[in-house]
């Protein structure tokens, strides 16, 4: 039996928490008994990716309900709330990383930091390892049924998969004698995680905001529009989005002389075509002008 796109978004969902809960715990375990600060603070901000799942599951969760009496037009646009708030956790995991890293750097004080033990180190670089293996696998799921808050899930992964990175630089450099690696790998790092979250943040507020579709989907649209033989022109077209969804509305041309059943068989056909050659148009408009 085929599974819907809901289902598939949850079950990989559930695969990805079960995933960060035996990360963190090992990552936690690791930091203690290493005696590594580092890999805590890492184990901590797996904690996030947890939340940010849980966030992604509730929000694909309400995107996928019907229209009702006050969403007519469905709920979409959930799904890209659920973006902004991932988008949220994901900068304050940079912030907290740069801070973390400027703090270090005025402190001065690297000649007191306890090196910490080989298993640290270790699990930092498991972390990176299964953190990018998850944002494959993540990643996969979102374009297979084209869910942008479940991409944006994907990201934090790898965001999270950045931080072990501080922590694998960080520790080597202590164990090497050169402590302040630590910090300033992590104002690095901080830096491409906010970029992470600025750029997942623009899409959702481009969705919410009724951006038009790409010039190359709309280019095709009015190329399929035309293709029709009674159609002798495009008035008007316009197109927007809605959470993954597309609407569209047009205005065609095709002879006055044309009855009104002729007519609007033509815009029936013309729409069918639109929603049938676009799977992700949800709601297609056709006004028909005489020329």
């Amino acid at each position: 039996m085929k599974k819907t796109n809901e289902q598939i978004a949850m079950r990989t969902a559930r695969h990805s928490i079960a995933v960060n809960i035996l990360l963190a715990t090992f990552k936690l375990f690791a930091g203690i008994f290493a005696n590594s600060a580092a890999m805590v603070a890492d184990a901590l901000n797996s904690v996030t990716d947890l939340v940010s799942t849980i966030v992604v599951m509730i929000g694909i969760k309400l995107s996928g309900q019907g229209p009702d009496e006050k969403h007519q037009y469905g709920h979409e646009r959930f799904e890209c709330v659920a973006i902004l708030i991932v988008s949220a956790l994901i900068a304050a995991v940079g912030i907290g990383i740069g801070w973390a890293g400027v703090q270090s750097i005025i402190a001065g004080n690297f000649d007191e930091i306890t090196i910490p033990g080989l298993l640290a180190l270790v699990a930092a670089a498991i972390s990176i390892v299964v953190k990018e293996g998850l944002y494959w696998y993540v990643r996969a799921a979102a374009k297979r049924i084209d869910s942008a808050a479940l991409m944006a899930d994907a990201v934090h992964s790898r965001a999270d998969g950045l931080s072990s990175i501080g922590s694998l630089v960080g520790i080597a450099g202590a164990r090497a004698g050169f402590p302040i690696m630590d910090a300033v790998a992590a104002l690095v790092i901080c830096a491409f995680i906010l970029k992470t979250a600025v750029e997942i943040s623009i899409d959702a507020i481009g969705k919410m905001t009724d951006k038009a579709c790409d010039a190359e989907t709309t280019n095709a649209m009015r190329e399929l529009i035309l293709s029709h033989e009674n159609v002798d022109g495009i008035e008007n077209l316009r197109t927007r989005t809605f959470g993954n969804k597309i609407y569209v509305d047009v205005d065609i041309c095709t002879d006055g002389s044309r009855t009104l059943n002729e007519a609007h068989e033509i815009a029936d056909i013309v729409h069918d075509a639109i929603e049938r050659e676009f799977p992700k148009v949800k709601h297609c408009m056709v006004h028909v002008s005489p020329t």
